[in-house]
């Protein structure tokens, strides 16, 4: 065992008690709690920057069930399982958009990006914030089996960077040595020789750029900078993906009951050709030819073949829907019919608004072409930053040290024992072939994201004439389905008579049944096209927000747009044939 004296114990004291803080510290911290502390700063951020960019902020989390579990008790048995669950939902809209939030992978993915550009952005400030260091050393050395000297060095220390650029950093420092003799195969401890030292030094510096790299040119000021813009970027894009995700996921739903709805006509129209078919076997003993039994035979078949496949294809878009919901494919899903319903009855909601007003508005409120103009906006401020390493570096810098031996009250020092240098130190701008060509670089790049925020700016003009015209075709399409499923419906009904009485013939019965399932098909599927464009307008223009209740319904111009807003349709329906 190693024996010193008292006078030796308080000088290792202090180190001592720092080690055993230190140990008990790294000690205490589990994974869980950085996980937690994590969380909470990350948490925290993405309020703080919703509630700069949007005004509110919403509870944001990217919990999942496995989240709070020990990653080597999640077995690929126990996914296996749980991708084979049988429950049964009866679902509306509403559940499918609380679903899709709540199992969506994709969903979940966009969540963690976020996460992780929060927590990048932690790692930027923490730079910035006071960074403690402590730590001790304790060594013993010697030639065979005679210890010659033992040491124990210690130092707590804590250095800022600043927003000027500069750096300011503290230090305390101590330094035991102790000299031994005696073999340790002796069989007794080693003891001291009274040659030992200790040396206790406080240390403070500061380095401060005057010229090159001052202030916001300090590329480590620059990179907290990014990073806090990219988080901004970032909260954008998650809350546009929300609208989308809302929107796809409502669009999707309402294709689906239009393919349901299908279905059934399809059903009803196996139905009335079997039905006629029927009619024209019993009338076949003395009335009809075999002949056209065949023929009824043959198109009540080609009824139930559109049938089974209308079937076959409702169900494959089913699987696909559990698929963007997050949901096992192995669930029984049904849908709620009532929504198509409220749909229709709501009927084709406007964008009764002109091409200039609808991307003047797109300007001021889709986050792709705020995040293209804040990007162009970051690439002059690079060109900025490459600029100023052409200039000549002028550093200051100060240092002040206050150093005793055989002192033993760490909190005693003597300012008239204060040892300090100051300097300057310039650095010609002789060499800036590597500062030139990056300097040229950032000017290539400024040039080039110039031109990415004008093809985004043409891209949604483009985007936004187009859905105004596809939206004006939808409806006048839908108007004229309207008409023409009335007169299917008319014909349909007249050639069952003119059959029955024998004055019309099977092909032509047949033709008239199949223009009128193809003519309610056709309505059901103008009414979701109408749905989908429109939705896909107002995000393009920035103005569907998911967070409303019945967003699909809704119309978020009522009441917003001026009269010199409102403009006439892109496209209007001719009232005798003409060339464009």
């Amino acid at each position: 065992m190693l024996k010193v004296t008292t006078k030796g114990q308080n000088r290792l004291r202090w180190p001592v008690l720092l080690l055993s803080g230190l140990v008990a510290t790294l000690a205490g911290c589990s994974s869980a709690h950085y996980r937690k502390s994590a969380d909470a700063d990350v948490y925290r951020l993405i309020e703080d920057f919703d509630r700069a960019v949007f005004g509110h902020t919403n509870k944001f989390t990217i919990d999942t069930p496995y989240s709070g579990r020990d990653p080597k008790s999640v077995l690929p048995a126990e996914l296996i399982e749980d991708r084979q669950a049988t429950n049964r939902r009866l679902i509306n809209v509403e559940e499918a958009l609380r679903l899709a939030k709540t199992y969506s992978r994709e969903y979940q993915t966009q969540r963690e990006q976020l996460y992780l550009s929060a927590l990048s952005l932690t790692g930027a400030r923490y730079a910035f914030s006071p960074q403690f260091v402590a730590q001790s050393t304790a060594n013993i050395s010697g030639t065979e089996g005679t210890a010659e000297q033992a040491s124990l060095r210690s130092s707590v220390g804590v250095s800022q960077l600043l927003k000027s650029g500069g750096r300011l950093s503290l230090a305390l420092g101590n330094d035991l040595v102790r000299l031994f003799t005696r073999p340790f195969f002796a069989g007794n401890p080693p003891v001291a020789v009274g040659n030992d030292s200790a040396i206790s030094l406080l240390s403070v510096n500061l380095a401060q750029p005057l010229l090159r790299g001052f202030g916001k040119n300090d590329p480590t000021v620059e990179a907290l900078t990014q990073a806090e813009r990219n988080v901004v970027y970032a909260v954008r894009s998650f809350s546009l993906y929300q609208n989308q995700f809302a929107a796809n996921t409502v669009s999707a739903y309402f294709a689906l009951l239009g393919q349901k709805r299908n279905v059934r006509n399809n059903y009803t129209n196996y139905l009335r050709r079997v039905e006629t078919r029927e009619y024209v076997e019993a009338r076949s003993v003395d009335r009809e030819s075999r002949s056209r039994v065949d023929e009824m035979r043959n198109s009540e078949l080609s009824a139930r073949i559109g049938y089974v496949n209308s079937v076959a294809n409702y169900l494959n878009a089913l699987d696909a829907f559990k698929i963007r919901l997050g949901l096992p494919i192995t669930e029984v899903l049904a849908l709620e019919d009532a929504d198509l319903g409220e749909l229709e009855e709501a009927g084709l909601i406007r964008v009764d608004i002109s091409q200039d007003a609808a991307f003047r508005m797109a300007v001021e409120k889709h986050m792709d072409i705020l995040n293209a103009i804040d990007r162009f906006e970051d690439s002059k401020r690079k060109v900025r930053l490459a600029a100023d390493q052409l200039r000549a570096g002028l550093n200051i810098t100060g240092r002040g040290d206050w150093q005793f031996e055989e002192a033993y009250d760490y909190t005693d020092f003597d300012p008239d024992k204060l040892r300090w240098s100051a300097g300057l130190s310039l650095d010609l701008p002789l060499d800036r072939l590597r500062e030139r060509n990056s300097y040229r670089s950032t000017l290539i790049s400024f040039e080039s994201q110039l031109r990415s925020l004008v093809t985004t700016l043409d891209n949604f003009r483009d985007r936004i004439e187009t859905g105004l015209r596809n939206l004006e075709r939808e409806r006048l399409n839908y108007v004229s389905r309207q008409e023409a499923l009335r007169v299917a419906e008319r014909r349909a009904d007249n050639d069952q008579l003119l059959f029955r009485a024998g004055r019309l013939q099977i092909i032509n019965l047949r033709q008239s049944q199949d223009d009128l399932i193809a003519a309610q098909n056709a309505i059901t599927d103008a009414i979701v096209a109408y749905q989908n464009n429109r939705l896909a307008l107002l995000l393009d223009l920035g103005l569907l927000i998911a967070e409303r209740d019945r967003f699909w319904l809704s119309d978020p111009l009522a009441g917003v747009l001026l009269d010199s807003q409102r403009g006439r349709p892109p496209s209007k329906c001719p009232r005798t044939p003409s060339s464009p």
